[in-house]
Formats: C-alpha cells, structure tokens, sequence
C-alpha cells in the first residue's frame, strides 16, 4: 500500500495563505469603495460651495480661500483612489500568486493519488493473478 501524502499540512497552509489573501483583496477591494465615497463626498462639497453674491472684498476672499481647500480635499481624495487602487492591485498579484504556489502543491496530491491508485490497482492484479496460477496448478495436479 502506497504511503499517505507527506504534503498534506503543506497543501493545508497554502490554502490558508490563499485564504488571507483572499481576505486582503477583499479588504482593499473595500478601501478602495471608500476612497470613491470620500471623493464622492469631496466633489459634492466643492459643488455646494459658492462665491457670495454680495459682501465685502474680505468675505469674498475667504470664499474663494474655502473652495480653494475643498478643491485641495478633493484632489488629496483622488490620489487616495489612485493609492487604494494601486494597493488592491498589489493585493490581487499577491491572491494569484497564493493561487499558483497552492496549485502546485494539488498537482502533487494529485500525482499521489494517481499513484497511489495505480499500485492498489497493481497489487489487486498481482493477486487475481496469483488465484489465478494457484486454480490452474490445482487442475493440473487433479487431472
């Protein structure tokens, strides 16, 4: 009888390791939709803002001065799109390098359990084919 898969505590932590990186896609999958909302929430504010119509020369400054830092907002919130994308690529590189070194380690399971077939296989025809030698001696010697 062939001997049980050596490897099987190593398939099982490259499935947990692809397990977490799945969890880290997730995850930057999230921060990524939360990065979009804060832009979302920036491009709205900066909209909602406008010059007053009226007032002196100091209110219209510090009207222009808020725009100016709500622009700036939203400008900080797009590079943090650009940087939670970036991070969620790193993180979907990562899951399909977890995937591969997994891979590898089912294809020798998979291997093993060929083999392991075949030499039962093996062994059930080495003893079909001993009964049958051992019943055709037996005739002989009757007749």
């Amino acid at each position: 009888m062939a001997a049980r898969f050596r490897l099987s505590s190593l398939l099982r932590a490259r499935l947990a390791q692809e397990d977490a990186a799945k969890a880290e896609v997730a995850r930057a999958r999230g921060a990524v939709r939360a990065a979009g909302r804060t832009v979302a929430d920036a491009r709205t504010a900066l909209q909602a803002s406008d010059l007053p119509s009226g007032g002196t020369g100091l209110a219209v400054v510090a009207a222009i001065a808020a725009r100016h830092s709500l622009a700036a907002g939203l400008a900080a919130a797009r590079q943090g799109v650009v940087s939670a994308e970036e991070q969620a690529d790193e993180r979907v590189a990562e899951l399909a390098e977890a995937a591969k070194r997994r891979r590898a380690v089912e294809k020798l399971a998979e291997r093993h359990a060929a083999a392991r077939k075949f030499a039962e296989q093996a062994a059930d025809q080495r003893v079909v084919d001993e009964l049958a030698i051992t019943a055709a001696s037996r005739r002989e010697e009757v007749e």
